[in-house]
């Protein structure tokens, strides 16, 4: 499971800076481009990838010790 949240919250960052960069107009063409919702829920995707990252790495940190 903890390989599990770790490979979510790699994808999820990622997804999360492309969302941004298309919302935010720095990556254009697409239907995205230029809408800042998606930039926003790109840095919503990003906190919550995040969040799984510390999560797993917590996790995996408490079962090798």
């Amino acid at each position: 499971m903890v390989w599990i949240r770790g490979i979510a919250g790699v994808v999820l960052c990622a997804l999360g800076a492309v969302w941004i960069a298309q919302g935010s107009g720095a990556m254009s063409g697409s239907g995205m481009s230029g809408h800042a919702q998606f930039a926003l829920l790109g840095g919503a995707a990003v906190v919550f990838g995040l969040a799984l990252l510390v999560w797993a790495a917590r996790i995996r940190r408490r079962q090798v010790t």
